[in-house]
């Protein structure tokens, strides 16, 4: 019967509406309960390509010189992204077991302008390290501390939130052989 409807009935319809929607939301929409969702980038191609194109020899981790549990996040290779400096530059990104983030970055852009962006603003000190007979500089900032090591035509720079052994880690597990 129409005109006679009461607010019970609203409540019970409004109750019904609101039953549908959770099962909905329960039962048909799909949840990542993992604790971290980045995804896990295969980099292979991109650095294959990247090796071909750039003026300079790219790094990479070398197969399994990593420890277990590293995974890597993200991969680019393009024009660098600043307005300070030209040139091109690699990029790969990586979560720690702990899930600290470590990035290789790499360009033959103007080594001051392309650092300080990379590295979030980090300053350089004056302590030095050797890892596989290459010089590394520290930089130290708020947010990402930094081990950068410069030569003619390219800066490489192992940058994150990790600890100096982790960027270590990284900076020791580099290649740059093609192949």
């Amino acid at each position: 019967m129409r005109g006679k409807e009461t607010v019970r009935d609203m409540v019970l319809s409004v109750a019904a509406i609101g039953a549908v929607a959770a099962g909905i939301y329960v039962f048909a929409i799909p949840h990542d309960d993992s604790k971290n969702p980045l995804k896990t980038v295969d980099y292979r191609v991109e650095l294959i390509t990247a090796r071909r194109a750039a003026p300079y020899p790219v790094a990479a981790p070398k197969p399994g010189s990593l420890p277990k549990g590293w995974r890597a996040t993200s991969v680019t290779y393009g024009p660098v992204q600043s307005s300070q400096a030209e040139g091109t530059a690699w990029h790969l990104g990586f979560l720690t077991p702990k899930e600290d983030y470590v990035a290789v970055e790499q360009s033959d852009a103007k080594a001051g302008p392309y650092i300080a962006d990379v590295t979030q603003q980090a300053k350089k000190t004056d302590k030095k390290q050797r890892i596989d007979g290459k010089e590394w500089v520290r930089y130290e900032g708020d947010k990402y501390d930094a081990l950068v090591s410069a030569e003619p035509g390219v800066t490489t720079v192992v940058t994150g939130t990790a600890s100096f052994g982790q960027l270590t880690e990284m900076a020791a597990a580099l290649n740059t052989e093609k192949g």
